[in-house]
């Protein structure tokens, strides 16, 4: 929906009647629209509510005429000032100078380019006028107030004292509530941080209010492109015609995809914009020498190399029900974004473990450059072979190393018992969102680690900045309202590209079954 905001030098009498231009034709707005008499015609004669600054919740009364003339559009209304709460506020705003200007609302349906920018636009459907503080249009203006008939009724000697005296009211009462809610919020402040000094470690998640740009998303998961428009709303659109998600939804999808994939949760991730990416990396060491007085120098051939993260594409779509999206309240976008996070972290997780590196990225288990250590037992995990495992690493990496395996193989090292002292090797978590620990070390539970069997490789260990993970492009969102209409079904596609691959494959040491 199309904002256009003008401004408005204007009073309004008790009754809340006014009368005034809200589109000036002389004269293009501030970003270079200009909007044609006939293309308010479908308002005339209608009546379109009266919105303060264009908030649906905030209707405070109705513009029950609308004329077009010659020098621009006239509307007429009135504030319900006897029966809304807010139309009485926004009379006193408007008295006090604090509402200064009216804005339209409406959903362009045809318009053509103008040379040096601007549109302009030959037919809309006129929505709603607001009342708004901050005016932008020279051309607009109120020109009247209307004033009920003079009637025995309406006549009232006593109105102006009155009218001083319920003021007064008025201000004692708002003070008096102002000093209240001052109080009460210093007390309900001071019972907060009791509480909180109470109760240590309890985590709160304060919920800020979101972002145009997130309601305006979640507007597009439900309308698709036949959302209304809005002027001072700019959506960023992905190359392939969709748009990418918010940044609070982006975070919020990450977040919840680290819970469905512990690898991304656990490895060194990065942003790119490029296709690929190459990482210098050294494959050989020099060779320094002791030497004596006058005994020349040997040189040193130290080779390099690269390593490269190759971008590939995922993607997938869901079904939602209109009705869902419908009654959703707002929250169609988080519901999406889970059903995306639980899909794309799945095949995350699959690929950082076992891809191949053709379509998908290179997963771990899947580089041939990472070694092993044999278990002790031809079919079975052992404590020995842990250990071996453990310390085949140097101090630098299994200092900062972590146990990944599934839960099978998790289950039958708990059951594992140092073969000199009796004790577990693994460890319960020391306190409360802590890992639990083997030899030490977390341990991340990863449904995609093969379990174990003879020849098989069921658990990694080791340190996952030698993994990286390369994000091309953020969550893409393409909205298809039309492919499932007929079931009531909104088609959701939704895009990513990612690629990873491991870059210092003697930071892991993976253990095999074996003898």
């Amino acid at each position: 929906m199309d904002r256009l905001e003008f401004k408005a030098a204007f009073t309004t009498d008790d009754t809340g009647a006014i009368t005034g231009k809200a589109w000036d034709f002389s004269s293009p707005d501030r970003v270079g629209d200009v909007i044609e008499p006939a293309a308010f015609a479908g308002a005339v004669g209608k009546s379109i509510p009266m919105l303060m600054a264009h908030d649906q919740a905030q209707a405070v009364g109705v513009w029950d005429s609308i004329s077009v003339e010659a020098d621009g559009l006239k509307v007429s209304g009135k504030l319900l000032v006897n029966d809304v709460v807010r139309a009485a506020e926004c009379r006193a705003l408007v008295r006090a100078g604090g509402i200064t200007g009216l804005s339209v609302g409406f959903v362009t349906t045809k318009a053509a380019p103008r040379r040096g920018g601007g549109r302009t636009i030959q037919n809309l459907d006129l929505v709603e006028c607001s009342l708004v503080a901050v005016p932008a249009h020279p051309g607009a203006r109120i020109t009247n107030i209307k004033d009920l008939p003079l009637t025995t009724e309406n006549t009232n000697p006593n109105a102006e004292l009155e009218t001083k005296l319920a003021a007064a009211e008025t201000k004692i009462t708002a003070a008096e509530t102002k000093a209240a809610e001052a109080v009460a919020a210093l007390k309900a402040r001071l019972d907060g941080m009791e509480t909180k000094l109470n109760r240590p470690n309890v985590i709160t998640d304060k919920k800020d209010e979101p972002s145009a740009e997130t309601k305006a998303f979640g507007d597009y998961l439900r309308m698709g492109d036949r959302a209304p428009e809005l002027k001072t709303l700019t959506v960023s659109s992905d190359p392939q015609g969709g748009y990418l998600a918010p940044a609070e939804m982006s975070t919020e999808f990450i977040r919840n995809l680290v819970q469905y994939s512990p690898i991304r949760a656990l490895a060194s991730v990065r942003t790119t914009g490029n296709a690929s990416v190459l990482y210098p990396k050294r494959t050989g060491v020099t060779n320094a020498a002791w030497r004596g007085e006058a005994q020349a120098a040997t040189s040193s051939e130290p080779t390099f190399g690269q390593a490269e993260v190759v971008i590939r594409e995922v993607n997938t779509y869901v079904d939602v029900s209109n009705q869902l999206l419908a009654d959703s309240a707002g929250q169609a976008e988080a519901e999406v974004r889970l059903a995306l996070a639980e899909d794309f972290g799945a095949k995350e997780g699959t690929a950082f473990v076992n891809g191949a590196g053709t379509l998908d990225p290179e997963g771990l288990m899947t580089n041939a450059d990472i070694g092993f250590t044999v278990s002790g037992s031809a079919a079975t995990l052992t404590a020995d072979g842990l250990i071996n495992t453990f310390y085949a690493l140097p101090a630098a990496y299994r200092n900062a190393g972590t146990w990944v395996m599934n839960g099978t193989s998790l289950a039958a090292i708990r059951k594992m018992k140092d073969s000199v002292t009796g004790a577990y090797i693994w460890q319960p978590a020391l306190s409360l969102g802590q890992p639990e620990t083997i030899l030490g070390r977390p341990v991340e539970e990863a449904v995609d680690m093969p379990d174990v069997a003879a020849g098989a490789f069921p658990v990694l260990f080791g340190d996952f900045s030698g993994y990286r993970i390369v994000d091309r492009l953020a969550l893409s969102i393409l909205v298809n309202p039309y492919l499932l209409a007929t079931n009531g079904i909104t088609r959701v596609h939704a895009t990513r590209r990612v690629g990873a691959g491991v870059l210092q494959a003697a930071k892991f040491r993976k253990v095999k079954c074996s003898v």
